[in-house]
């Protein structure tokens, strides 16, 4: 039972990793306020509490589907598939022709002005809700109750590690972040990844 549980946590801290862990505007305001040393709790706490609702409602929301129309799991499970076949390609050619993660040094900014930016960069990007609400939560679906709060649980843990990691740990991660074949390899194992997680959805 626990390495039934342990296994559903860490399939959703491996989904969710893999689709946050990417060159975006998010994560380069992270890098960057990281860099600063500039307002990273308010910001790392906005980001992981974002994608906690987010996620928690992907689950919810996904879980009542299913109940109410049994249906609606193979629709689900089948639009998740072709999302993952979708990421794992967009993965695939990123690591073919890998970018950087960058974060220029500016002005300072107000509080309230970097939480503003960090909700605004979260909230309107519809990427984001395809991401945590759509494929976080027919992921998730795959392991009914109460497997899908485990797998909504690793998902969330892993936004929390890696939005800390980014915020707090970002004079010594920039380094990395700047070689590009950091990024190649990093998108080469998430193409892998999403391909496998797009067999275990159907099969």
């Amino acid at each position: 039972m626990f390495s039934s549980t342990l296994g559903t946590f860490l399939a959703g801290l491996g989904s969710s990793a893999s689709l946050i862990v990417a060159i975006g505007a998010q994560n380069a305001f992270v890098l960057r306020q990281g860099l600063r040393r500039e307002h990273v709790l308010p910001i790392v706490a906005v980001c992981v509490l974002s994608d906690a609702l987010l996620m928690g409602a992907g689950v919810a929301g996904i879980g009542v589907l299913v109940k109410s129309a049994p249906v609606a799991l193979e629709i689900v499970r089948w639009a998740g598939f072709a999302f993952l076949v979708g990421y794992a390609v967009f993965a695939a050619r990123r690591a073919l022709k890998p970018g950087t993660l960058t974060a220029g040094t500016g002005a300072s900014i107000s509080l309230l002005a970097a939480v503003g930016t960090c909700l605004a960069i979260t909230w309107l990007n519809p990427h984001v809700y395809l991401d945590t609400v759509l494929l976080i939560g027919s992921l998730s679906a795959a392991h009914g109750d109460p497997g899908r709060w485990v797998f909504g649980a690793g998902a969330a843990t892993a936004s929390l590690l890696w939005f800390t990691l980014l915020g707090y740990g970002a004079r010594l991660a920039a380094p990395v972040f700047a070689r590009p074949v950091a990024w190649r390899v990093l998108d080469a194992g998430i193409a892998v990844l999403m391909l496998v997680l797009a067999v275990l959805l159907v099969v």
